[in-house]
């Protein structure tokens, strides 16, 4: 593996693994304070806490794996491991989300209990929402740095559980300050759920576009952008992009002179992909297809 590629593996792992601690201590302590103090929604939220765990793992175990580079058996890369993680990311949420709205409607179902959430339980739901927030950051900076897609994704993990604990601290707040209003504390984990659901869609869309090659429409005419500036290039017939992990594809078909000879359409198309890679557009590799129009007048 390049030493480029090494470095991004060892981002990677090294900021997944702060996230493990951060998430092992914070699960830990929503689960026990939530029971201790019958708290449906600060409950609800450290399952989903505890979910950050499985993913954290998914990227440790998987990063290798899709940094490799392109190999006899796999020609076009490994990149499509990064959207597989992606998607495991995405499931764990979705599912996450259904266990959540289930156990509220349940805890909704069958009325109010004895004992209220205090004081302990809003501290420690505020405290995530600091301690996940941070994380967030830190997480996404070496996301961009690693152009890495499913880390991305696990930032974006962490802040639905930075955002989350929000329901969940008005919810504590409500059913402390207002006994009556007991079912504010299960309805806060209701609309937890209901969150969590919205980001594993979110995080799923751009990688069932990786695994599906769906047309990344801005991103194909900013190639053709790039090829139409070339020195040579009558016009640009037709780009395309797609997904590739973190990186994009493109072919594209342009038209030269048709007078020239082949060596020289040859290197008027070897220009246009130099152009492309080089554009600073995130596009690893480029297929051109060279067409001859009618010599110029």
């Amino acid at each position: 593996m390049a030493p480029a590629a090494e470095e991004r593996v060892r981002l990677v792992r090294r900021v997944t693994f702060l996230g493990i601690a951060v998430n092992v201590a914070i699960a830990a302590a929503k689960a026990v304070v939530g029971f201790m103090f019958s708290s449906q929604a600060l409950v609800a939220d450290a399952v989903h806490s505890a979910s950050d765990l499985v993913t954290d793992l998914a990227l440790i175990f998987s990063v290798r794996y899709w940094m490799a580079p392109a190999d006899e058996d796999h020609p076009y890369g490994h990149g499509k491991i990064e959207a597989l993680v992606t998607l495991f990311i995405s499931v764990a949420l979705a599912f996450a989300a259904w266990e959540l709205a289930r156990n509220s409607v349940v805890s909704l179902m069958r009325g109010g209990g004895d004992s209220l959430p205090g004081a302990f339980a809003l501290s420690v739901a505020v405290a995530s929402i600091v301690l996940k927030e941070g994380l967030f950051v830190v997480t996404r900076a070496a996301a961009r740095r690693a152009k890495s897609t499913a880390l991305e994704a696990n930032a974006w993990h962490h802040r639905s559980d930075a955002l989350s604990s929000v329901p969940v601290v008005a919810a504590i707040a409500v059913a402390w300050f207002f006994p009556s209003l007991w079912w504010a504390d299960a309805a806060g984990a209701l609309v937890v759920s209901a969150f969590v659901a919205h980001v594993a869609w979110k995080l799923a869309r751009p990688a069932l576009q990786v695994m599906t090659d769906a047309q990344i429409e801005d991103k194909a005419d900013a190639v053709a952008a790039a090829a139409a500036a070339v020195p040579g290039v009558r016009s640009v017939h037709k780009a395309r992009a797609r997904r590739y992990g973190s990186m994009f594809q493109a072919d594209i078909h342009v038209q030269v002179d048709g007078a020239l000879s082949v060596a020289e359409g040859h290197d008027i198309g070897h220009a246009v992909k130099r152009a492309v890679v080089g554009a600073g557009l995130d596009v690893e590799d480029v297929v051109v297809h060279v067409e001859p129009t009618q010599p110029a007048s």
